[in-house]
C-alpha cells in the first residue's frame, strides 16, 4: 500500500500545479482540493486488495474527469464510509430485538468499541501546538489509512440568509473559534455541540440574534427562530472535528476539509449525523450527475441510485491526507475558506 500511496503523492504534486492558479485563486483551490479528495477517498475505498493497475486508473481518471464527476465520486466515497460507520454504531448500540432503546453504554466505552471495529477513534486532550489559542487538540487513537473519514464537524448549520442569527454576529469569530464555513457559504457552528453527551436525545437550538441600533438590529430584536429538533446520538465518537487545530509553519497538516452532502432519504443513518439546520431553511437538493468510476469499473459501489434529486444536509468531514497512527489531527485552513465576517478577518 505504501508503494501505491507514493504514486498518488506524485500525481498530487503534478495536478496541483495550475498555470492559472494566481487568477481565481479561491475557486481553483477548491477545485484542486476536490481533485485531491477524489484520489484520496478513491484510494481508501480500494482497500487492501488494491494493485498498481487500480492506482494508475484512479490517477488517469483524476486527470481527465470533469469537476462535476469528481465531486459526485467524492460524495459517494465519503457516503460509503459514513454508511459503514453507522452500521458499526448500530451493531454496538442497538440490542438485537425490536426494543427501541439503545444500550446504556458510556461515551468512553463506545469510543473504545468503535476503535476495535474500524481501527481508530478520537480523543480530545491538550494540544502540542505552541499557540495560546491551541488549548485542546484532537487526537487519533489507533490507525487510519489515507482517504479515511477521520471526523465529522458537528453543530448548527446556517444558510447565508440566517447569518444574523449566529451568536455574536457580525463579529462571530471574536468569541467562537468553532465556526467553519463551506465553499458554498454554508456555516456550521460547533460551539453548542461541545464534547457531545451521554445519551441519544432530541437536540435543538433556539436563539435571538445579537442586535444593535441599526434598522436591521431593530427589525430582528423581537424575532426568535428555532432549529428543527432531531434525535441525535450525542455519544458519537467521531463528532469532534471542531477540536482539530491548525499546524504551525514547520508542521505538515494531516487532514483536509471535505464538503459532504448527507442524503436525508437515509433516515436510518440520520441519528449519527451530528447536525441540525437553523430556521426554516429551504430544502437543499442536489442532483448527482455523471458516471461513477466505481460503477463503470468492475467494483460495485454498494450505494443506492444517486442520479436523482434528493434533499441533503450540507455538512463537513475531515479526510486523512496520509496514513495516521496515534497522533494529533492537524487541519490546514483551505484557501477557499469563506468568512462570515470579512471585516473581522
Amino acid at each position: 500500500m505504501a508503494f501505491l500511496f507514493n504514486k498518488f503523492q506524485d500525481a498530487v504534486r503534478i495536478l496541483a500545479k495550475s498555470p492559472t492558479f494566481a487568477r481565481y485563486r479561491r475557486k481553483l483551490q477548491f477545485e484542486d482540493d476536490i481533485n485531491l479528495l477524489f484520489m484520496y477517498t478513491s484510494y481508501n475505498r480500494l482497500g487492501k486488495n488494491a494493485d498498481e493497475a487500480d492506482a494508475e486508473e484512479i490517477i488517469d481518471v483524476a486527470s481527465k474527469a470533469s469537476f462535476t464527476d469528481q465531486q459526485m465520486q467524492v460524495q459517494e466515497n465519503v457516503h460509503f464510509q459514513i454508511k459503514n460507520f453507522c452500521t458499526v454504531m448500530d451493531e454496538i448500540l442497538l440490542p438485537g430485538s425490536a426494543v427501541p432503546m439503545t444500550r446504556p453504554i458510556k461515551r468512553s466505552e463506545l469510543s473504545l468499541r468503535l476503535k476495535d471495529s474500524i481501527g481508530y477513534s478520537l480523543d480530545v486532550k491538550p494540544s502540542q501546538i505552541p499557540h495560546n489559542e491551541a488549548s485542546q487538540g484532537l487526537y487519533l487513537n489507533g490507525e487510519a489509512n489515507v482517504g479515511a473519514v477521520i471526523a465529522i464537524y458537528p453543530g448548527v448549520i446556517y444558510s447565508p440568509s440566517y447569518y444574523p442569527y449566529i451568536p455574536g454576529y457580525p463579529r462571530v469569530d471574536a468569541r467562537n473559534r468553532y465556526l467553519i464555513t463551506r465553499y458554498d457559504g454554508i456555516a456550521i457552528d460547533a460551539q453548542p455541540w461541545g464534547y457531545g453527551g451521554e445519551t441519544r436525545e432530541i437536540w435543538m437550538q433556539e436563539t435571538r440574534p445579537d442586535t444593535d441600533e441599526t434598522m436591521l438590529g431593530k427589525a430582528l430584536e423581537n424575532s426568535q427562530v428555532r432549529c428543527s429538533g432531531e434525535i441525535l446520538e450525542r455519544r458519537n465518537p467521531l463528532a469532534l472535528a471542531h477540536f482539530a487545530n491548525h499546524p504551525t509553519e514547520e508542521t505538515v497538516p494531516n487532514v483536509m476539509v471535505c464538503p459532504y452532502d448527507f442524503p436525508l432519504t437515509e433516515k436510518d443513518l440520520r441519528t449519527y449525523i451530528p447536525n441540525i439546520s437553523f430556521g426554516n431553511a429551504e430544502e437543499q437538493k442536489v442532483r448527482r450527475l455523471g458516471s461513477s468510476w466505481f460503477r463503470r469499473g468492475s467494483r460495485n459501489s454498494g450505494l443506492d441510485d444517486w442520479d436523482s434529486d434528493v434533499p441533503v444536509l450540507k455538512t463537513l468531514v475531515l479526510v486523512a491526507t496520509k496514513a495516521l497512527c496515534d497522533e494529533e489531527v492537524l487541519l490546514q485552513r483551505p484557501l477557499w475558506y469563506y468568512s462570515v465576517d470579512e471585516d473581522e478577518d
